[in-house]
């Protein structure tokens, strides 16, 4: 298993985030970016697998630097730094986890691989879509309002809403707006223009608008 820590390029970075792959894990991603990048990636070579010394001290370090060396040289690649598959090699595993746990109803164990995973995605965003947090924020949202902690839930909630209307994440907005309404009337919050938005949103798309709730909209994102 190889530890992989994360840092924002280019400033000062203080926040230290790590994730763990295995070599499988570079290997599938290798395969992914040459389906789609072949002629770009044509001088980027994932060191080999090896079948025999794999625990000797020299062979370990050698393997370690051989890996760091190719994610800058995918980094390196702006095709590749933009390309969806990049950031999901960062974060999927976790993600992944972090909504098994959720719909088991751990919450406090699901926050902890969220948080994991938005730290790293918004060092991600200056190559990545802005609404590349959404789903992290918006199960962030779920965990914190079903642990009773409406503040939180409300301030992840709204952190999720201007990507949402943006970019028109339908099978977000109404979810999100009903939750934020919800957490709004019990906080004590003014959420008239949000309930407003709401019933438009429902008159004017006409059964097109989903009318779950966000815990299954984020549930079933990863189902």
């Amino acid at each position: 298993v190889y530890q992989i820590v994360v840092m924002r390029s280019g400033s000062f970075d203080s926040c230290r985030v790590s994730v763990e792959r295995r070599y499988n894990d570079f290997f599938q991603l290798h395969r992914k970016l040459l389906e789609e990048f072949n002629e770009e990636l044509e001088d980027v070579l994932l060191p080999r697998k090896l079948f025999t010394g794999n625990f000797n001290p020299e062979s370990i370090l050698e393997r370690r630097l051989a890996l760091q060396d190719y994610l800058a040289k995918l980094f390196a690649t702006r095709c590749v730094r933009h390309s969806a598959h990049f950031s999901e090699f960062f974060t999927e595993h976790e993600q992944k986890q972090a909504h098994v746990l959720l719909r088991a109803g751990q919450f406090t164990a699901a926050l902890e691989l969220l948080q994991t995973v938005l730290e790293i995605q918004e060092k991600l965003l200056p190559w990545q879509k802005s609404t590349l947090t959404v789903p992290a924020l918006c199960a962030i949202a779920v965990c914190y309002r079903d642990l009773d902690e409406p503040e939180q839930a409300f301030s992840a909630a709204q952190r999720a809403l201007p990507p949402v209307r943006r970019y028109g994440l339908k099978h977000y907005r109404a979810a999100l707006l009903e939750l934020l309404v919800d957490l709004g009337y019990q906080l004590g919050r003014p959420v008239a223009q949000l309930q407003d938005e709401l019933t438009a949103l429902r008159n004017g798309e006409r059964g097109e608008v989903c009318f779950q709730s966000l815990k299954e909209v984020v549930i079933h994102k990863f189902i």
